[in-house]
């Protein structure tokens, strides 16, 4: 059965039709690229002006005059070193809780079948219609009492890993990967002796490579592009992240410095995504074997 297309072949054979389609094609193109595109050229751009220049109504499109010397001041005067590390600390603290945690609880309700699994998922899915800002105030009061424990996490990296691992997001997400593992791999390795952890760890996470990639991508970014909590849980300038320590020094700065910091902490993310696209699209349209 052929597929229906929004242009007939038909139409699309004809001269006017393909000089139409591509018109459309590209004019398109052309838009969503200086959609995403604009904003970090405006970054960029704006860092290397002056001070002037860079707070001026029309703003230009072209730097008059180009100061790289605003990223390397602004990476002294801000301490970006250290803001970075404290961010990549906490970012890859919460992806190690997330791999194990979320892990074990989505091969739990996938394979083990516990009773009242169903139920429980159907909790966790519902937490992702409750809006993040809503549950700030119980998690802030949590942290800084923690229950039985009495505990104050605040400052501590605690106060970042812990809330991370919840997230029903990534749970459902793994738990729909291992629902697509055939059983017989399973029985497999149970006839051979395994018990289930080890299933877990010889059989099931070779194979699932790419669903924990995404979910090792999610979690980084999660950390590094969160501003409300960090700001809350961690009021020591020496450990606050990236975006927060950013935000507190933002007062006594020029604009161009702080642009041009701005600029440098969206790095990082960037690169993540364009080394690892082919792994977040291959991950998350992972769900079947074949075989």
């Amino acid at each position: 059965m052929s597929t229906r297309t929004l242009i007939s072949p038909a139409a699309l054979a004809r001269p006017r039709g393909r000089v139409l389609y591509w018109t459309v094609l590209a004019l398109v193109a052309v838009v969503f690229t200086l959609a995403f595109l604009g904003p970090l050229y405006w970054l960029v751009t704006n860092g290397l002006k002056t001070t002037q220049e860079a707070v001026q109504t029309p703003p230009t499109l072209v730097p008059h005059t180009l100061q790289p010397e605003n990223y390397s001041r602004a990476w002294e005067v801000m301490d970006l070193a250290r803001l970075l590390f404290n961010t990549l600390y906490y970012a890859f603290g919460a992806l190690a809780f997330q791999l194990v945690l979320d892990v074990a609880a989505a091969y739990s309700l996938s394979k083990l079948r516990p009773v009242f699994g169903k139920a429980i998922l159907g909790m966790m899915l519902a937490t992702l219609m409750i809006p993040a800002t809503v549950l700030v105030v119980p998690q802030y009061l949590t942290v800084l009492d923690v229950p039985i424990f009495q505990r104050n996490l605040l400052n501590s990296p605690w106060a970042i890993w812990l809330p991370s691992v919840t997230n029903a997001f990534n749970i459902f997400l793994l738990k729909r990967f291992f629902d697509s593992i055939p059983r017989e791999l399973l029985d497999a390795a149970s006839v051979d002796g395994a018990s289930p952890m080890r299933t877990l760890w010889s059989v099931v996470l070779p194979i699932s490579r790419p669903v924990l990639g995404v979910v090792s991508i999610f979690a980084v970014v999660g950390v590094w592009k969160d501003f409300l909590w960090p700001m809350l849980t961690l009021p020591d300038p020496n450990k606050q992240t990236l975006n927060v320590g950013i935000y507190s020094l933002s007062m006594g700065v020029p604009e161009n410095v702080l642009i041009a910091a701005l600029a440098m902490a969206c790095v990082p993310t960037l690169l993540i995504f364009l080394l690892f696209q082919r792994n977040i699209m291959g991950g998350l349209t992972a769900g079947s074997l074949k075989g």
